[in-house]
């Protein structure tokens, strides 16, 4: 993706869109997304937790994030790669790809982060694109609205500490 061309095609059958106003600056949510001890301290939807995370934040780098529940147990670990980087602008990532973009054997979602500095603070818009209806429609279920949007609000209280 080209950092000059804005938001891609959303279509409502593929994609999940979660879009507000963040009283944080473009720069503390790009610190928050791209730092993993940063990362680890908001990433999860509570009562749920980060407990690893690998950053290489350069195309074909590793994005990869391992979570535990609140009984204990974990998550395996979640790995892909990074497509698009422009600092404190865009990030975009995927399962579909593992580091190098090396091929993963499932793909379930690529992700698309749009930070743009709006009065104080961010207009955070983040788009998941997903292969498939079913895969979309798996994503919603698991909570991907409130999931995201609760993750969103931890990140801004995490930021708003710096």
């Amino acid at each position: 993706m080209n950092a000059s061309r804005g938001k891609p095609a959303f279509n409502p059958e593929l994609d999940l869109l979660l879009e507000r106003v963040v009283p944080v600056r473009p720069e503390l949510v790009w610190k928050a997304w791209t730092e993993p001890e940063h990362l680890k301290a908001w990433f999860t939807p509570a009562p749920w937790t980060t407990i690893d995370c690998k950053i290489d934040l350069r195309p074909g780098g590793i994005f990869s994030t391992t979570m535990r529940s609140p009984e204990g147990v974990v998550q395996p670990e979640g790995v892909g790669c990074y497509l698009e980087v422009v600092p404190m602008r865009r990030l975009c990532w995927t399962d579909a790809l593992g580091p190098g973009y090396r091929p993963n054997a499932s793909s379930f979602m690529t992700a698309l982060l749009l930070l743009e500095p709006e009065r104080a603070g961010t207009r955070y818009t983040a788009i998941v694109m997903h292969p498939d209806k079913e895969k979309r429609k798996q994503h919603e279920e698991m909570g991907f609205h409130s999931g995201w949007g609760k993750a969103l609000e931890q990140l801004v209280d995490v930021a708003q500490t710096w």
